[in-house]
């Protein structure tokens, strides 16, 4: 297979390592140190997340999103609770049955959604849609943020949902695979968009904001949290050279990268949302608030920019999901523009 390291914006997977979370690892590379989480760099990582979010919170770290986010449900949940969660969701469509594994069998709700977003209705419907012993006991609702349609709770709508949740005696858990564009998109501190608006546990994704690997579980709520550890060992996530996890976050966090990273990758979604609005047959099919941007375009378009060269996914609503990470350069952005334009007009 022939390499092409041309920039993509398929994923902000794709995207390499930044310099912040860089440099942290090759600091944590020079001599020994304790294995299992015992070093100075898990411990200093632990210390800027409770910095970050102004509290005293359990932290925990899990190589992958999918790991972090199945985890955390489970540590939640029974294996005759349940978890609701839009139709859309990560934990639904793209982690091959781990949350109902690593629970031991809790059941995935789904609402169905426009866009991923849950409702207080929705939430309150399925919950009491049934009571009896023959149907599994609603336990977690889980959201994400942005949802995978790169659309943002508000403040509002996140307090709103965890009002909802409280009602019903429901736990709370934001899947974050992209929480820091959601900060960088609303402006706000994350103990706002956490535990100020009632969420009790947080997957914080660090692959997509800019690090190798490694996702933090933290738990707002330490008593939540009792055990978690033993679930990290058990399933294959307690990293012997826990230190190469953990430092990344310590050079993303106290070096502010980890917010910067996300407003850049936000930004350059909008750079290429406003320059191709108002192209003959291409339409945003969900509004910009992160760093995504999905369109619909005539098959044939979309076969012109794959001729071209260009990479991207349509498995969420049909369209063409375009994603900006950390690294996106303003020039390649562009280079996506015209050829969509030079398409689009001969479409038309």
């Amino acid at each position: 297979m022939r390499h092409d390291d041309s920039q993509q914006f398929a994923s902000d997977n794709y995207s390499g390592i930044c310099p912040e979370a860089w440099a942290a690892m090759e600091a944590a590379n020079r001599g020994h140190a304790p294995a299992y989480g015992e070093d100075v760099w898990t411990a200093r990582a632990a210390d800027a997340f409770r910095d970050l979010f102004e509290t005293p919170c359990e932290v925990f770290f899990a190589f992958n999103g999918t790991a972090a986010n199945a985890l955390a449900l489970a540590a939640l949940c029974q294996s005759y609770h349940s978890v609701i969660c839009a139709d859309s969701a990560h934990v639904e469509t793209d982690e091959c049955g781990a949350p109902e594994f690593f629970s031991n069998g809790s059941k995935l709700l789904t609402v169905r959604t426009e866009g991923g977003k849950l409702t207080p209705e929705a939430i309150r419907g399925l919950a009491q849609n049934r009571s009896d012993i023959h149907f599994p006991r609603p336990r977690v609702v889980t959201i994400t943020q942005p949802t995978e349609t790169g659309q943002v709770y508000s403040l509002a709508e996140l307090r709103s949902l965890s009002a909802t949740c409280r009602e019903l005696g429901l736990a709370l858990h934001m899947d974050g695979s992209r929480f820091a564009n959601a900060c960088a998109s609303l402006n706000c501190s994350p103990a706002d968009m956490t535990w100020r608006s009632g969420v009790d546990v947080l997957c914080f994704g660090g692959t997509k904001n800019g690090m190798h690997a490694g996702e933090a579980v933290v738990f707002f709520d330490s008593g939540l949290a009792e055990d978690f550890g033993y679930r990290c060992k058990q399933a294959g996530q307690l990293a012997s050279k826990m230190r190469f996890l953990a430092a990344p976050w310590v050079g993303m966090l106290e070096s502010g990268a980890w917010l910067r990273n996300a407003a850049h990758g936000n930004a350059c979604a909008r750079r290429f949302s406003e320059a191709v609005a108002g192209l003959p047959g291409v339409r945003a099919l969900f509004p910009v608030e992160a760093n995504a941007v999905f369109l619909t375009m005539p098959a044939a378009t979309m076969e012109g920019l794959r001729a071209r060269g260009w990479r991207f996914y349509t498995f969420i609503g049909g369209g063409a999901r375009f994603m900006f990470a950390w690294d996106a350069r303003a020039e390649r952005v562009d280079e996506l523009v015209g050829d969509l334009r030079a398409l689009a007009a001969a479409a038309a």
